[in-house]
């Protein structure tokens, strides 16, 4: 018998609403792994059923091991789409034949009547609830996918939280099956109703007076942020991301993270963007988490420890933003070897001892030197100046 290994997605509608390709293979199969609700939409069947462990990792195992059976495993809605295809899929992909149904999404955007590549598209299931902080703003169409009322009740919280509690959010649950349901309401005005497990949110977001926005572009007012004093200035850091280059997937150390932002903003930048904020203080450390859950970066790794040895066996970075230290040869030496080849480093000085360092860097390893000077308008008297902040020297350097 030859292998036959299939990844099918089922919606709310069970086995009949399957194609008949797919109903097919189910009816054929030897083997059927599934979550147990799955399961239970199937008819009487031959095959030997499977419900998913929990790790699901030996079942893995077992389905390679399975080389002369036709095994079918059945996924919620679009596998690839926050579904266990994404996991299966590398682990399996030689073998494995997909069958989508109509993502959560798909069906979301049908049932309000919304063009898909107009709307922000996020997951909350199992996720902080704060990463849908950078896709609010004025107009803008958000699904969500939630786990349950919990995470539909901490939405609204955040909407009215940022004054846009006139933002309309409707709850579609059960999308496609016998069950299915579709309430509304203003994000200040929730119903006291229990919204069910495995729902779907859709947002449209309408601001108040006194909506504060929130770009993705980085530069976000110093003001939002908790910190010591030691915080990156806007202008600043709008210049450090921009060298930076956050990109999909890229990693950025930043080693002597003070307050986070420019980790946080490296994050907010690109979604799959990630960052380790590498600080020595305690106190600090902790302002870092703050910052990440209140400007939608929760997924931040904090790293409390003094450098260059807290830097020892970490994740090869794509960048590394280096705000202090610039004199420390060994931190220098740490973050530049650890960097790949082909990343991005950039440090910012602010004393003569930095600079004079910075120098030394840019003599060596090349790349570019900027100062950034900046002032801000102050009264004097009835009349106002301008009053110069320090200035920063900059340098930008990609490795060879």
């Amino acid at each position: 018998m030859n292998r036959s290994l299939s990844l099918i997605g089922m919606g709310e509608d069970g086995f009949d609403g399957l194609s008949a390709g797919a109903r097919t293979l189910i009816a054929e199969a030897d083997v059927i792994v599934g979550s147990g609700r799955l399961l239970g939409l199937l008819p009487p069947l031959s095959a030997a059923l499977y419900n998913w462990p929990s790790p699901f990792d030996p079942m893995v195992d077992r389905i390679r091991d399975w080389v002369d059976k036709r095994v079918v495993i059945l996924a919620t809605g679009d596998p690839m789409n926050y579904g266990v295809g994404a996991l299966l899929a590398p682990r399996l992909k030689h073998d494995l034949k997909i069958i989508p149904a109509p993502s959560a999404f798909s069906l979301a955007a049908a049932r309000m009547g919304w063009s898909l590549p107009d709307v922000e598209m996020i997951s909350l299931h199992g996720r902080n609830i704060s990463l849908i902080e950078p896709v609010i703003a004025p107009g803008v169409k958000i699904l969500a996918l939630s786990e349950g009322d919990e995470t539909v009740r901490a939405v609204a919280q955040h909407l009215v939280e940022r004054d846009y509690g006139e933002s309309a959010i409707t709850v579609l649950e059960h999308m496609g099956g016998p069950l299915e349901r579709c309430a509304s309401c203003k994000a200040s005005e929730m119903p006291q109703q229990r919204f069910a497990d495995l729902s779907t949110i859709a947002v449209e977001c309408t601001a108040g007076p006194g909506a504060v926005l929130l770009s993705r572009v980085p530069g976000l007012p110093d003001d939002l942020y908790v910190h010591d004093g030691q915080l990156t200035k806007r202008e600043v850091r709008a210049i450090t991301l921009s060298a930076l280059s956050p990109v999909a997937n890229a990693l950025l150390w930043d080693v002597g993270a003070g307050c986070g932002s420019i980790s946080i903003e490296w994050i907010r930048a690109v979604r799959s963007a990630r960052a380790i904020a590498f600080e020595s203080d305690e106190q600090r450390s902790r302002m870092i988490s703050e910052n990440a859950r209140r400007l939608g970066a929760p997924d931040i790794t904090i790293i409390t420890g003094k450098a260059p040895e807290v830097l020892a066996n970490q994740p090869t970075p794509d960048a590394v933003f280096l705000g202090g230290a610039m004199s420390n040869d060994a931190v220098f030496d740490a973050a530049w070897r650890a960097l790949r080849s082909g990343g991005r480093f950039v440090a910012n000085a602010v004393t003569l001892e930095g600079e004079a360092a910075l120098c030394r860097r840019h003599r060596a390893h090349g790349g570019e030197i900027l100062r950034i000077d900046t002032a801000h308008v102050v009264a004097l008297g009835t009349k106002r100046a301008l009053r110069p902040r320090l200035a920063v020297l900059q340098w930008q350097a990609r490795k060879p």
